[in-house]
């Protein structure tokens, strides 16, 4: 018996996986529980606080002079198992395993959307996932966003770079903030360490869930002032 598959057998022996819908024996979250998911297959601009359909461009009107192109939402984040996965993936008990069937909703949103193509030509994209403060990466083990942004990478063939936007400034968490509260939080939180990666290229952001889109906001700024073409979100939900 192979190495990898001896400690598959261990672990499912010993720690046996159940699905966090219901409940049933085998995985994290089951094939059928999954299935019940449903997955956007349109965009809508990041902004607007009434959804508002967007075709062409990413964002309406009215927002076209945010930093922030667009955004890609693959669920929404009411659905209360959406909740379950991206808690059980964040927090405790930090299921890292989760990271597949989560960047497979937004897998699926982009070839719902038929906006896959947006990644092309594939030398000009590139995949950035938000960072993390130390303290917050040792805390949980992992970034979840550059989890998920290793599999949209590979999916895509769009090239992933992880450490060229840091985070240098200690925030609060934005969950526990209003709006206006999450912009002044961020502000400032962000830099580039060399600009001339990002040059004239179309940079995707990679989260886990869009609130208010004052993180993604800020990100793009800085991104775009490092000399960045074009700065679209992508994320598992949107609230």
């Amino acid at each position: 018996m192979k190495f990898s598959s001896c400690k598959k057998f261990l672990l499912d022996t010993f720690f046996p996986q159940f699905c966090l819908s219901c409940g049933k024996e085998g995985e994290a979250i089951c094939t059928d529980c999954f299935s019940l998911i449903e997955i956007s297959e349109y965009l809508f601009c990041p902004f607007c606080k009434k959804p508002q359909r967007v075709l062409e461009k990413g964002t309406c009107p009215t927002h076209r002079k945010n930093a922030l192109n667009g955004l890609f939402a693959a669920v929404s984040y009411e659905t209360p198992l959406v909740q379950t996965l991206i808690k059980n993936f964040k927090y405790e008990p930090f299921l890292k395993i989760l990271a597949k069937p989560l960047a497979s909703l937004i897998v699926a949103h982009f070839l719902l959307s038929k906006k896959w193509e947006i990644f092309y030509p594939l030398e000009k994209s590139l995949l950035v996932p938000v960072p993390l403060s130390g303290f917050r990466k040792k805390w949980r083990g992992f970034n979840q966003a550059e989890e998920i942004a290793k599999i949209l990478s590979d999916f895509f063939r769009t090239a992933l770079i992880s450490n060229n936007l840091v985070k240098i400034k200690t925030t609060q968490s934005q969950t526990e903030l209003k709006e206006k509260q999450r912009e002044k939080n961020i502000k400032g939180a962000f830099k580039v360490k060399f600009p001339e990666i990002f040059k004239n290229k179309k940079v995707f952001i990679v989260d886990d869930v869009f609130t208010t889109g004052a993180t993604m906001e800020e990100a793009a700024k800085v991104l775009k002032q490092a000399g960045a073409k074009q700065v679209w979100g992508i994320v598992m939900a949107r609230e």
